[in-house]
């Protein structure tokens, strides 16, 4: 008996993680320009699948916030964050992300100092090795965020947080830290702090490093240097969330 051939859809099931990771990477790139519609023939036809995987991976991409679903004019992808929206979600970062770094520099099982620091020795080997970084920086950004969050132990935030989808949205902005080290340098120190369970420098260190992200992305816009710095109305300790 012949060997039973995959169907249609379980080929089209198979081609969505590659059509989705393409697709992404395209629009980070900005090889897929901000605002531009996305014709769907076009796409299958230039990755080689049909037209099943594209507009179940365009549906993903739009959960992403990366492409917006127009009635009549159908997916193109989304405007970039202008300068006043990049710091609003850096603000929104401030109030949240130094809280959770507190919260996990705890001595306690959930302290995540192990993870963070597997996280981070993965990407220094795929520093060593990779020349085009950014896909592979937005990745480490967003797992070892990630982390400090979930050992927060609050899921709300969590998802909030997630919901964002900040990672994608500023490093499409501008390669501000093109070898990634600046970035490593800045997650070591909330690392250690973690590790030693000294919660008032955890949340120190995680309110520098979202800080100094901030006026690195800004540099994509006109006028960023005359911009009021990014403050919080007071010392991090009053900005913790209860």
């Amino acid at each position: 008996m012949p060997p039973r051939q995959p169907s249609d859809t379980s080929r089209s099931k198979a081609a969505v993680p590659d059509v989705y990771s393409s697709m992404r990477a395209s629009i980070l790139k900005g090889e897929i320009a901000p605002g531009a519609r996305i014709n769907i023939d076009a796409v299958a036809r230039s990755l080689g699948v049909s037209q099943t995987p594209v507009r179940e991976v365009l549906q993903r991409l739009e959960g992403d916030n990366l492409v917006v679903y127009s009635p009549g004019r159908g997916y193109s992808t989304t405007p970039l964050l202008d300068l006043a929206g990049l710091r609003s979600l850096f603000e929104f970062r401030l109030l949240v992300e130094p809280w959770a770094a507190r919260a996990a520099a705890v001595d306690r099982l959930a302290n995540p100092a192990a993870a963070l620091e597997k996280e981070l020795a993965g990407f220094r080997d795929t520093m060593k090795v990779t020349k085009d970084l950014r896909q592979d920086l937005v990745a480490h950004d967003t797992r070892f965020h990630d982390a400090v969050l979930a050992a927060s132990g609050n899921p709300v935030v969590r998802h909030a947080f997630a919901q964002t989808h900040c990672h994608l949205h500023t490093f499409r902005l501008y390669p501000a830290d093109v070898d990634g080290a600046i970035t490593v340098a800045e997650h070591s120190a909330v690392r250690a702090a973690i590790e030693a369970c000294e919660p008032e420098q955890a949340e120190a260190a995680m309110t520098s490093h979202i800080r100094n992200s901030f006026d690195r992305f800004a540099q994509a816009f006109e006028g960023h240097a005359e911009l009021a710095p990014l403050e919080d109305s007071g010392p991090p300790r009053k900005r913790i969330i209860r």
